[in-house]
């Protein structure tokens, strides 16, 4: 019998998180979290989430939540199990019982079905029976009754409690920068393994600082080549992700959902409108000609984009030496990439990084304590990463030791740790397996993986077969929409994560520029209404040069000199207002990119390439991993719903894609 109306989840233990530091940003670490020597319950997952973990000196709590152990009783309908000795009897129970199992089972793989939704109901919690009869609860009876009214009550219920304990619900998350947003439907507890990739997932790294440098370096190897560099300097703002460059006429282009060229730049000089029109007019960008088109899939693409655009504009100017051969854009891009290439390889930029590595990682103490409530929750935790065993140690020992509890080492926080993984070919054949034997990295061959080890190279299906878990029981989590996340899931069927960073900016710069979006929504559609009339004007006048009736009696018996009139005001209303909307479109976004705009969207209305390649490929989407922490390892993630062209709501002049205009004014 599986029960899930509602869950209670008690504040995280200090011992796992620095002191005084709450793991939700929006509300202060209680006082509790400040004492050395003492832990809270673990946590408390009923209906719907986990089997309880061990409690451990339960430290007091403030009056107003002191009986919250007693509350899902009351949440659940049970009668008797308000407060009191009933409940401090049941208490004393699941303290004594719920870690053998006694009290909950978890429906295993052999054992599970599909819910409504599709998905597997591995993982999920259930109620015994026996139990509930051996305290005299028959838990149907308890159910009785019209379930709208029970579930409304229930769930206010539960919006207050989660008030109480200072917990963020998932609902409200879905408006925060911090938030984990759903394209597919994920039921996190059915999940047995999560795969991390390191670079940009794991470890965040100023882009400032990580790809100013990657570009000192290519432009170094550029000048050794005999490329005219002096006087050009790096700007991250010239380019974001989600970029396409062209690589035989020396663009970059912004498109949208369908391919559309929608901005262009040729060099660091950005295209008018008509000049993108007549180049793109008739074409589409098609990732599959990668002859022509190379996308940005990830913040270490940054350098390479700016330094092919800055040597487009020398190019141009006649300023490559003849020596170097006849040159066109491709070569150039060819030129720059062997440049960066020769960067990344040689191990200049990462040695530098690898010695001082706090001004290149941005920490985040929240990040191994998400980790950590996933292993606790008995999720397998993988690294897979391409970059090497050194320098893979060293940013790892970096970014998680001095944040994990008891002198942890982040070794112990995976089952298995793959480095030079050679992504994405890890995903699509098999390599060489060796084991990292020693401390200073010597390798030895390997022909079968085991849990507990570090590995090089291998391949993605000796990673399913060496833990016995296969396709969508595997999540992995990336940076790259290629590299990481495509492959994973087009050539395995793993489930899916992609991480964003710059998702919060974004985010930040559409709360910010609210008002100038309603405003230009209401030109817009202001534009509308008067152009139908103009139409029906048009239609009017057409008909009765013709000799035919128009629409209706009212437009045929129209003065002529009235209708004229009407029309020539339509119409320099309309001019009017383009001439307002067109600079307001041309500025929307540029609180995020003032070249490019927003990252998700091409256009007031549309979405990006980017956002096509992220429905597509990802299930769940966020801007850093340690946003897991602000939801629980037993989570379901339900997509959103799809707005159709003749949904009836999906568009009025009083609510503009789910969003009312009063209130956004």
């Amino acid at each position: 019998m599986t029960y899930n109306p509602g869950r209670l989840r008690s504040l995280p233990s200090p011992s796992l998180q620095p002191q005084g530091h709450s793991p939700f940003p929006n509300f202060p670490a209680h006082p509790s979290t400040k004492k050395s020597g003492k832990r809270m319950l673990d946590s408390i997952e009923l209906f719907g989430g986990s089997c309880l973990r061990r409690p451990q000196n339960l430290v007091s709590t403030p009056a107003r939540i002191k009986n919250v152990a007693t509350r899902p009783m009351a949440i659940l309908g049970f009668p008797g199990f308000n407060s009191g000795k009933s409940g401090a009897l049941f208490c004393r129970a699941l303290d004594a019982k719920a870690v053998e199992g006694e009290v909950f089972s978890v429906t295993s793989s052999s054992k599970s079905d599909v819910d409504y939704l599709g998905e597997s109901t591995k993982g999920d919690l259930n109620v015994k029976q026996e139990h509930l009869e051996a305290f005299g609860l028959d838990g149907q009876a308890a159910l009785d009754g019209p379930i709208e009214e029970i579930a409304r009550i229930e769930a206010k219920e539960a919006e207050t409690l989660l008030t109480e304990l200072g917990i963020a619900d998932p609902f409200s998350l879905r408006h925060s920068p911090r938030g984990i947003f759903c394209s597919r439907t994920l039921n996190l507890r059915s999940i047995s393994a999560i795969g991390y990739d390191m670079d940009y997932t794991l470890v965040h790294y100023n882009v400032m600082a990580w790809e100013g440098r990657a570009y000192d370096y290519g432009m170094a190897n550029l000048r050794s080549m005999g490329f005219p560099v002096d006087g050009l300097e790096f700007d991250p703002d010239l380019v974001i992700r989600g970029l396409v460059m062209d690589k035989e006429r020396g663009n970059l282009v912004k498109a949208d959902r369908f391919g559309y060229v929608k901005r262009a730049m040729h060099g660091t000089k950005m295209l008018s409108t008509r000049a993108v029109s007549e180049i793109y007019g008739r074409e589409l960008v098609d990732l599959r000609n990668e002859g022509q088109w190379e996308f940005l899939n990830t913040l270490f693409s940054v350098s390479e984009a700016v330094m092919f655009m800055q040597m487009v504009d020398r190019l141009d100017e006649g300023a490559v030496r003849t020596e170097l051969g006849p040159l066109d854009y491709k070569g150039l891009f060819k030129a720059v990439s062997k440049a960066l290439f020769r960067a990344h390889v040689e191990g200049q930029l990462k040695s530098e990084i690898m010695t001082e590595p706090e001004r290149f990682v941005e920490p985040d103490p929240e990040l191994p304590l998400a980790l950590l409530d996933q292993k606790e929750a008995g999720k397998r935790l993988l690294l897979i990463t391409n970059s090497d065993y050194h320098y893979t140690n060293k940013m790892m020992h970096h970014a998680f030791n001095k944040f994990l509890p008891n002198d942890m080492g982040w070794r112990e926080l995976f089952d298995m740790v793959i480095v030079s993984a050679s992504k994405p070919e890890f995903f699509q054949m098999s390599h060489p397996l060796y084991e990292v034997v020693t401390s200073d990295g010597l390798m030895r061959p390997c022909f079968k993986a085991r849990s507990g080890g570090l590995y090089s190279g291998g391949s993605a299906q000796m990673v399913e077969k060496s833990l016995d878990i296969h396709g969508d029981e595997i999540l992995y989590v990336g940076d790259h929409i290629f590299t990481d996340v495509s492959q994973s899931k087009v050539h395995l069927r793993w489930r899916t994560a992609l991480i964003c960073r710059e998702l919060e900016d974004e985010f930040n710069a559409l709360i910010h520029s609210q008002s100038c979006r309603a405003a230009l929504i209401t030109l817009v559609q202001q534009k509308e209404v008067v152009g139908d009339l103009f139409n029906q004007l048009r239609l009017a006048l057409q008909r009765r040069t013709k000799g035919r009736p128009a629409q209706t009696l009212s437009a045929t018996n129209m003065d002529e000199q009235e209708l004229t009139e009407s029309m020539q005001k339509l119409l320099i209303v309309m001019q009017r207002l383009d001439q307002k909307i067109a600079p307001m479109l041309e500025a929307d976004g540029e609180l995020f990119n003032r070249r490019w705009g927003y990252l998700s969207r091409a256009g007031l209305w549309d979405k990006s390439h980017l956002t096509k390649q992220i429905e597509k490929y990802a299930d769940i989407y966020t801007s850093r991993v340690s946003n897991f922490l602000h939801y629980t390892p037993f989570m379901y993630f339900r997509s959103q719903e799809q707005m159709l062209a003749h949904d009836s709501h999906s568009y009025s002049s009083r609510d503009v894609n789910g969003v009312a205009l009063d209130d956004m004014q």
